[in-house]
């Protein structure tokens, strides 16, 4: 909803208040609504939605001291030459390790960021979807591949990724979900001791401020107290009852998905700070801006790791920046979080991976590693499982998102706008191949009380990358209309997917191969969850909204039966969803073990002063979401970092450095420091 004629700084009064404030706060709110507005037009586009102008004066008006500039990280514009760590990538494992390794105020820590500062807009929870595709994302797309991702533009699959301080913690939908306590032991048991679930629960706990007071009872779980807010949606529709009352219906119990026992319903937790985003950069990165030993350089693309061939080490990082090329070195270790592509491919750039493919680029080897970029994988969906319902208690953006809900959401924090596009209820489920006896789901349900449709066709098909005739065939008819929507995500795939350099120029992306269901067993799992979703919408629980499954055959699957399961393994094909979560590309495993990248302690093989700590390393990915195990990575690598530079006695003889039992020579060695210091 605009105003036309009027500037948007004379709005302000007509959003709450009998008078302005101060002249002074005047100009101040002033510059920052048109920075702010400046800002969103240039990530989201002119015209995206009407509503973005009003918003940020709302929130600007309202919470001006919140929304001051001055309370992001700073940005260093020139960087010293040397460090003690370099970390690359401030996501949600990178904000983590450079806040944390920070701590110690001897060490000085440079974190390299390729993108700029989060936004007003990527602050509000309904609006997530309008970062896909904008300035904050690096727009990845896969290869064509003919197993899935066929209603997608090209049969390309569209994997968002953050370009922003925050990561991909800025433009996912916040959900806490930790996996389940058989993914850590799995961890341990393939040789990663240290990585169980009991070893890696305080980890979980140390970030964790859990805002629901039932949940924090259990504290053995749950903690209260650490840098990353966690909550309960402040707003739930009609339908989020009802969810969790299907699924009692459905046989199962209403549980805390993040404690004992997974297995079950509950209503989805959130990483959110009174009712916005709180990324890991807010949490982590924010409340230490001021520390003078960590250093933050943002638009900084890092393009390889500085090696000393001879001796497999590394020395530091070449990284653009406007426009000019720069070096900066680490007298102890660089640190990999550019997330499951980035970091795999920076270590191919720097001559670390599967020796073919870095000869067929051009690129020399300094160590053959052939796991870099291998055993890829990511959690898949099936879209467009829509039920149609009778009342107007749906999330309709048209109907939510206006001069209101802005103001509420200003104001009082609560309202339709923290709806985290309609994410309201999770269900952990069995199909026919889960051991019913075992806390062992194989499907998570994201229940949503909103679906493809519900933005009239604007920016939910633009984010999947949807084609045109795909979109309009199955959906048009129903744009704008009371639906909700179950999306069964297949929990543990067996497919693997990997990642290849096309050159040795850093610009150029890499070549993603997804090979989503090329495993048959994944298949099956996932066509027994499209069959439990149509159960799930039969239930009285929906049905007393009129609930009915909108039924209508997938274009290319016409030629089979509806329904049957041959129609389904054709239908799981067309509209697949990525939950992006791509993980595994720098595996930790024993040495022994041909496509293991790093080890337990997340150092590379066969490189000294590397490591990677990000979702690249999980051996396995974990049975959920993923944003909270990769913090608790980040969490626990960060400690490694510790164990190894931190002597036991660090605390009373604060200073003292211990050796690097990798390379038998410490960190202040003289030939080190020539080494690290020289030009390249």
């Amino acid at each position: 909803m605009v105003i036309p004629g009027i500037p948007f700084i004379k709005l302000i009064p007509l959003l709450g208040g009998s008078a302005l404030k101060a002249a002074p706060a005047v100009t101040a709110v002033t510059a920052t609504v048109a920075a702010a507005i400046k800002t969103a037009t240039a990530i989201v586009g002119v015209g995206k939605l009407a509503i973005i102008p009003i918003l940020i004066a709302s929130l600007a008006y309202y919470n001006y001291d919140l929304f001051d500039p001055e309370n992001r990280p700073f940005n260093m514009k020139e960087v010293n030459r040397e460090y003690d760590f370099i970390v690359v990538g401030a996501g949600s494992a990178g904000a983590v390790v450079a806040s944390r390794l920070s701590e110690i105020g001897d060490w000085k820590v440079l974190l390299l960021e390729a993108g700029g500062h989060e936004t007003e807009i990527s602050d509000v929870p309904i609006l997530s979807l309008y970062l896909h595709k904008s300035k904050l994302d690096w727009k990845y797309r896969t290869q064509p591949q003919k197993t899935a991702c066929q209603a997608m533009k090209e049969n390309r699959c569209c994997w968002t990724r953050g370009k922003v301080l925050g990561g991909s913690s800025v433009l996912n939908t916040m959900l806490y979900v930790r996996g389940n306590k058989r993914d850590f032991d799995l961890w341990h048991a393939l040789g990663n001791p240290g990585w169980s679930y009991e070893e890696v629960l305080p980890y979980f706990r140390k970030s964790e401020d859990q805002r629901n007071p039932y949940l924090a009872r259990n504290k053995r779980q749950h903690a209260t107290g650490g840098l990353m807010q966690v909550q309960d949606v402040p707003y739930l529709t009609p339908l989020g009852v009802s969810f969790l009352q299907a699924g009692e219906e459905m046989g199962y119990d209403i549980v805390d998905v993040n404690g004992e026992q997974q297995t079950g319903f509950a209503f989805f937790q959130f990483t959110m700070r009174r009712g916005t985003r709180c990324s890991s950069s807010k949490a982590f990165l924010r409340p230490v801006r001021n520390r003078k030993n960590l250093h933050v350089a943002l638009f900084a693309h890092v393009t390889r790791v500085i090696m000393d061939a001879e001796n497999k080490r590394a020395l530091g990082v070449e990284f653009i920046r406007d426009g000019k090329k720069h070096e900066v070195y680490a007298t102890r270790e660089v640190i990999l979080s550019a997330g499951a592509i980035g970091s795999p491919h920076l270590l191919m750039l720097s001559g670390i991976g599967p020796r073919e493919n870095l000869e067929q680029v051009g690129i020399p080897v300094v160590h053959d590693l052939p796991g870099v970029g291998q055993n890829l994988q990511d959690h898949i969906a099936v879209g467009g499982l829509v039920f149609r319902v009778d009342q107007p208690i749906s999330v309709i953006m048209n109907r939510l998102v206006n001069l209101n809900s802005a103001i509420r959401y200003a104001v009082t924090e609560d309202g339709p706008l923290t709806s985290s596009i309609g994410l309201e209820a999770v269900g952990f489920i069995n199909t026919k191949y889960a051991n019913q006896t075992d806390d062992w789901p194989d499907i998570e349900f994201m229940l949503t009380s909103a679906s493809t449709p519900s933005d009239g066709g604007d920016q939910i098909k633009k984010a999947h990358g949807l084609k045109d005739e795909f979109y309009d065939y199955m959906f048009s008819e129903i744009n704008n209309q009371d639906v909700f929507g179950v999306f069964p995500m297949m929990l543990r795939p067996k497919s693997r997917g990997f990642i290849r350099l096309q050159s040795k120029n850093p610009l150029r992306y890499p070549l993603l191969y997804h090979n989503y269901l090329t495993h048959p067993d994944d298949v099956g799992v996932l066509r027994e969850g499209v069959k439990a979703a149509i159960a799930f919408g039969e239930t009285q629980a929906m049905k007393r909204f009129g609930a009915r499954f909108h039924s209508k055959q997938v274009p290319n699957c016409k030629h089979l039966p509806e329904f049957t399961d041959e129609y389904w393994d054709c239908a799981i094909r067309q509209y697949t969803m990525t939950i992006y979560h791509m993980s595994g590309t720098a595996k930790m495993g024993q040495r022994s073990d041909p496509y293991a990248v790093v080890d337990h302690k997340l150092r590379v093989h066969g490189v000294k002063g590397l490591r990677v700590i990000d979702a690249s390393i999980m051996p396995r990915i974990t049975s959920g979401n993923i944003n909270a195990p990769v913090i608790m990575i980040g969490e626990k690598g960060a400690d490694l970092v510790k164990e190894l530079w931190l002597p036991k006695s660090y605390y009373s003889r604060r200073g003292k450095r211990e050796r690097d039992p990798q390379e038998n020579v410490t960190s202040t060695d003289s030939s080190l420091t020539n080494v690290t210091s020289s030009d390249s």
